[in-house]
C-alpha cells in the first residue's frame, strides 16, 4: 500500500500517523514545505520516502512530486494530510490523479464551507443557528436587528477560532464591515447560548464507526482568543443523544475510512427555534483528526492509541484496540499575558503523576492551546476540577 502525507511534519505530533503506517508495512511518502533535515528524528524515521517544496500552495510543484511517487512506487491508495488547512489539497490530488479513497474537489464546498454544512445538519434532522451571508453593512445590521445582538461572524471557510467575533451591537458591526478582508466571505450567525461538545472518531470504509470520543469546551475558542482567556477542554465518553447526532451526520458526507471532528451546542439554556436547554444544536463538521494535542487526549483517556486505529482502518478495515473510557483528560492551557497563583515548580509538586504532559505550545497554535499547557489525568471529576482550580488561580485571586 502507498500513502502519500502532505505536511507530516506539522503539527510536530501528526508524525505519528506516519510512523503507524510504516510500522505496518505501509510506504509513506511524505510531502512537505520545511527541507528533509529540518523534520525532527522522529518525522523522518516515520517516512519511506519525501518529497521538499518550497510552498504546498505551489500546486504544479506538488503536482510534479505526486507523478514522481508514482513513477517510482506506482498507483497511490490514499492521500491525507489531516490538516483542515490542506483538505482542499489532498482532494485535488485525489481528482488530478484518479484516487478514489477519499473526497475529491467538487465535494469539498460541502465539507469546508460552514454555509453549506448547514444543508447537511438539517437533513440529519438536527437543528443549527439561523444564518446568512451578508453581502452589505445593511443586510448584516438586518439580520443581527432580527434574531438579536449579540451575533456571531466567522469566515464560511476557515479554520478554527481565526476571525471569529461576537459583534455585541450596530457599531461593532460597522466596525466590523470597514475593517473586515473583502476577500473573505462571511458567515453571520445568531448567538447559541450553550458550549461546545464535539464528537470525534474514525470510521471503516462503511461508515461505520470504529472508535469516538467527545471534547466539552466550558469555554469556546472564539472567546479564548479573542479575550485571551485561559484555555480548558475535558475529553469524555459521547453521551447518548451527541453519538446518535454524529452517526447521523456522518451519513451525510463521504466519511469512509476518515478521522472525524464534528462540532455540536449543548444548549445552557432554552432557545426558541433551537431547543431546550441540554439539547443538541449543529455547529460545523470537519473531516480531519481534531487539533491541538486532542488525539492524544484520546489515547490517555482509553488507554488506546488513535493513530493505530486510523493505520488499522486504511489498512485492515477494522480496529483492534481498546475503546472502553477509562480516566478524566484535561487539557488545561495558561497564556504568557495572564498572571497565575501557582508557578509551574508548584503545579509539578501538587499533583505529580497526574501530569501526563506539560508542554510549551507552538506559537502559532497558543491562542487556541495557550502558551503553556498541561494533558492532565485524573481519576474523579472531583480530582479533575481541582486540577484546573490549582493551575490557573490568578495571582489577584488569593
Amino acid at each position: 500500500m502507498n500513502v502519500i502525507f502532505i505536511s507530516p511534519h506539522f503539527p510536530s505530533h501528526f508524525y505519528q500517523f506516519c510512523a503507524r503506517l510504516k510500522e505496518r508495512g505501509v510506504t509513506v511518502l511524505g510531502i512537505g514545505d520545511s527541507p528533509w533535515e529540518a523534520l525532527g528524528d522522529h518525522c523522518r524515521h516515520a517516512l519511506t520516502d519525501y518529497r521538499f517544496v518550497h510552498s504546498l500552495k505551489d500546486y504544479d510543484a506538488v503536482y510534479r512530486a505526486v507523478a514522481d511517487y508514482i513513477f517510482h512506487y506506482g498507483r497511490i491508495d490514499y492521500v491525507e494530510s489531516e490538516n483542515e488547512y490542506w483538505l482542499e489539497l489532498d482532494a485535488r490530488i485525489r481528482s488530478d490523479f484518479h484516487i478514489t479513497t477519499g473526497p475529491k474537489s467538487e465535494a469539498m464546498a460541502d465539507m469546508n464551507r460552514k454555509s453549506r454544512m448547514k444543508a447537511a445538519y438539517k437533513h440529519a434532522g438536527i437543528p443549527t443557528a439561523r444564518w446568512v451571508l451578508p453581502e452589505s453593512l445593511q443586510e448584516a445590521c438586518h439580520f443581527a436587528d432580527e434574531v438579536g445582538y449579540p451575533v456571531i461572524v466567522k469566515p464560511d471557510q476557515g479554520v478554527g477560532a481565526v476571525s471569529t467575533f461576537k459583534i455585541h451591537d450596530s457599531q461593532e458591526m460597522a466596525d466590523f464591515w470597514e475593517k473586515k478582508d473583502p476577500e473573505i466571505s462571511f458567515i453571520e450567525e445568531e448567538c447559541v447560548p450553550g458550549h461546545v461538545e464535539t464528537f470525534d472518531g474514525i470510521t471503516d470504509s462503511h461508515k461505520n464507526i470504529l472508535f469516538c470520543a467527545s471534547q466539552s469546551l466550558p469555554v469556546s475558542l472564539m472567546d479564548a482568543v479573542n479575550q485571551d482567556l485561559d484555555v480548558v477542554s475535558y475529553c469524555q465518553a459521547p453521551a447518548k443523544d451527541l453519538w446518535e447526532a454524529g452517526r447521523r451526520v456522518l451519513q451525510e458526507f463521504d466519511t469512509r475510512n476518515k478521522f472525524f471532528h464534528f462540532e455540536f451546542f449543548r444548549l445552557d439554556e432554552e432557545k426558541e427555534g433551537l431547543g431546550k436547554r441540554g439539547d443538541i444544536v449543529g455547529l460545523e463538521v470537519n473531516m480531519r483528526a481534531p487539533g491541538g494535542r486532542i488525539p492524544d487526549k484520546m489515547n490517555f483517556a482509553y488507554d488506546t492509541d488513535v493513530y493505530t486505529i486510523w493505520a488499522d482502518s486504511l489498512i485492515y478495515d477494522r480496529c483492534f484496540m481498546s475503546s472502553e473510557f477509562k480516566h478524566y483528560i484535561t487539557h488545561i492551557g495558561r497564556k504568557n499575558s495572564l498572571h497565575y497563583a501557582h508557578t509551574y515548580e508548584e503545579i509539578r509538586d501538587r499533583f505529580g503523576s497526574q501530569i501526563l504532559e506539560e508542554m510549551e505550545v507552538d506559537p502559532a497554535l497558543a491562542d487556541e492551546m495557550g502558551n503553556h499547557a498541561y494533558l492532565m489525568r485524573a481519576d474523579t471529576l472531583k480530582d479533575r476540577e481541582e486540577q484546573v482550580r490549582f493551575i490557573l488561580q490568578r495571582k489577584e485571586a488569593i
